[in-house]
């Protein structure tokens, strides 16, 4: 029978605390850069120009229609030969999972403005409104509203997603979690520790989603 020993973990303390606070400070970057990206990308959509909409559409479905663990590689290695621009780890990792994640807030933003009924819009622009000051004084107000609960899930999703990094050699919990079971040869232990850290980390989240999700249907 196998006999647990993550006693012998304590001399990594530190070495997953950096991990942990690398991953989490990975995430806001990934975050904030991937909500820029989709709201351009977002708005691109709904933009009545047509090239705008086809780049667009391009992009989303680009990285979401292929594997995100390909796309870090790609970056990584196939983008600098094509380029002859060198690019390091980090900038590979956080370059490839803003523009990932970006492509699913894209749609989240684009979802979120159409799902808002035209007739407020209509109504607006019988009032003498120009179209940007509908959608800034009408429409996103309300569109707002009903992204956040999705943004905030796949916020979540991207936090779990920098794991992948590992592979980059990016010192992130995931890695940092290799080294040390390298060290022990105690890889059990190891990856539990690793997934009750995501767990500690990530139950507290779901829950402030779930909360904002009910206070925002009361609203509504």
């Amino acid at each position: 029978m196998y006999v647990w020993d993550f006693a012998s973990l304590w001399g990594y303390r530190w070495l997953f605390l950096s991990g942990t606070g690398i991953t989490v400070g990975l995430t806001i970057a990934i975050v904030v850069l991937g909500l820029l990206a989709g709201l351009v990308a977002g708005l691109a959509q709904l933009s009545r120009f047509s090239a705008l909409r086809w780049i667009s559409w391009a992009y989303i479905e680009a990285f979401r229609c292929t594997p995100l663990l390909v796309q870090l590689l790609w970056f990584y290695y196939a983008l600098p030969i094509l380029t002859g621009i060198e690019m390091t780890a980090w900038t590979a990792a956080v370059l490839t999972l803003s523009l990932y994640g970006g492509s699913f807030y894209a749609e989240i933003i684009r979802g979120g403005i159409v799902s808002i009924d035209k007739g407020q819009s209509e109504a607006g622009l019988a009032l003498g409104m120009t179209p940007r000051r509908v959608m800034r004084r009408i429409v996103l107000p309300q569109a707002i509203k009903r992204m956040i609960p999705p943004l905030m899930n796949q916020s979540i999703i991207q936090f779990k997603n920098t794991s992948l990094v590992s592979v980059l050699a990016v010192p992130d919990l995931l890695y940092q979690g290799q080294v040390a079971a390298m060290d022990t040869y105690r890889p059990l232990e190891v990856y539990s520790l690793i997934a009750v850290i995501y767990f500690v980390v990530l139950v507290p989240l779901t829950a402030i989603v779930k909360r904002s999700e009910k206070y925002l249907a009361r609203s509504d």
